[in-house]
């Protein structure tokens, strides 16, 4: 029966111990430390992300107007949400409510805000909103002047059906109009028009020419929006609308969402 049990002869040297080169063991003792503290750095200010953009979220919907109700989802951009406190702004907010009722209609909104306070009783810098809705809820929230009927939206155009006196004579029209945003108003320009009404002989080019004697109608469109809100841009499709609307210095509270601006 073997014996693998190493033994030392008198007189033969002890077996030396491998020990780190002390650069490495420097690096380990430094190392391990700072890799932890950066995993907690990362972990902390993951958790105050999630708490900023879940308290953002939770005041927006809480300060909806009474006829505006939808779930608001909130993204802090930029690396550290820490960081960005410390500093007193945030550096880009994106808010995005792809289920929004607006008076029994629904829609979809995007705010895309930049420098934002960490202390939201201070202005917003500035924020520019996309608003996408159909033709049927924009027939219910949207009233164009002297328009009866459905507004129908086509390829780049607004149609609406309205009355005119003309040479004398009530004429029922329909027409379709090209919108243009303009701050607080849209304008419409009107492009063809065709006789909803017999009315005789009335010329359509005649009945043209009085629609735009005056130039595009505007039609209001802060009386919709927040105060101090402005239209950028407005795209129209088949059915579909998109608007592009623009803000700047104001804060983000209960006031400043139920408020309602005017055209002058």
């Amino acid at each position: 029966m073997s014996d693998n049990t190493t033994q030392v002869l008198p007189g033969a040297p002890a077996p030396v111990r491998r020990r780190r080169p002390l650069g490495l063991r420097l690096l380990l003792w430094i190392g391990i430390p700072v890799v932890v503290i950066v995993v907690l750095l990362v972990i902390a200010d993951s958790a105050a992300r999630a708490y900023a953009e879940q308290r953002v979220s939770d005041e927006i919907e809480k300060n909806l107007p009474s006829d505006v109700q939808g779930q608001v989802t909130t993204h802090i951009g930029g690396f550290s949400v820490l960081q960005q406190y410390l500093s007193g702004t945030f550096e880009r907010v994106e808010l995005d409510a792809p289920k929004v009722v607006a008076k029994g209609a629904p829609l979809s909104a995007k705010v895309v805000a930049t420098g934002v306070p960490a202390d939201f009783t201070k202005p917003i810098a500035h924020a520019t909103g996309t608003l996408s809705i159909s033709q049927d809820s924009l027939d219910k929230l949207v009233q164009i002047p002297g328009a009866t009927g459905d507004i129908t939206l086509g390829d780049g155009t607004i149609g609406y059906d309205g009355s005119i006196s003309l040479l004398g004579l009530p004429v029922q029209y329909t027409v379709t109009a090209t919108p243009e945003a303009a701050g607080d108003q849209v304008l419409l320009k009107p492009d063809k028009a065709s006789l909803k009404t017999g009315a005789g002989n009335v010329n359509l080019d005649r009945l043209l020419q009085a629609l735009t004697a005056q130039g595009p109608f505007p039609v209001c469109a802060a009386q919709y929006l927040p105060d101090g809100v402005q239209v950028e841009d407005i795209r129209v499709t088949p059915g579909h609308a998109t608007v592009q609307l623009t803000a700047s210095d104001f804060v983000l509270n209960e006031k400043f969402l139920k408020s309602k601006g005017s055209c002058s």
